[in-house]
């Protein structure tokens, strides 16, 4: 069965865009790993401090494998964001 994840993350005052763009160059990246069939970040319209990252992986064992390469990666700035990252995971019963 699909995961889907949402992935909430804050970036510090007036940097937003700035970070947007670091995780759209990781996002391409990740999109080609096997059984990844979404992983994109998105920019609040309301608070452009405020990104989302959907994920969706074909079932748990490819998020797994997923989380082992991810933990090999250079982390991102640290000054770029604030708080921790918020993460939700969904079985995902797509209806369409």
């Amino acid at each position: 069965m699909a995961v889907r994840l949402i992935v909430g993350i804050t970036a510090a005052p007036g940097r937003g865009a700035e970070l947007a763009q670091l995780y759209k160059a990781r996002c391409l990246e990740i999109a080609k790993e096997p059984g990844c069939e979404q992983f994109e970040v998105f920019q609040s319209v309301v608070n452009p401090d405020r990104l989302a990252i959907l994920e969706r992986w074909i079932d748990p064992a490819a998020l797994d494998v997923h989380s082992k390469v991810n933990a090999t990666r250079a982390p991102l700035p640290a000054e770029l964001r604030v708080g921790t990252t918020e993460r939700e995971d969904y079985t995902d019963n797509r209806t369409r």
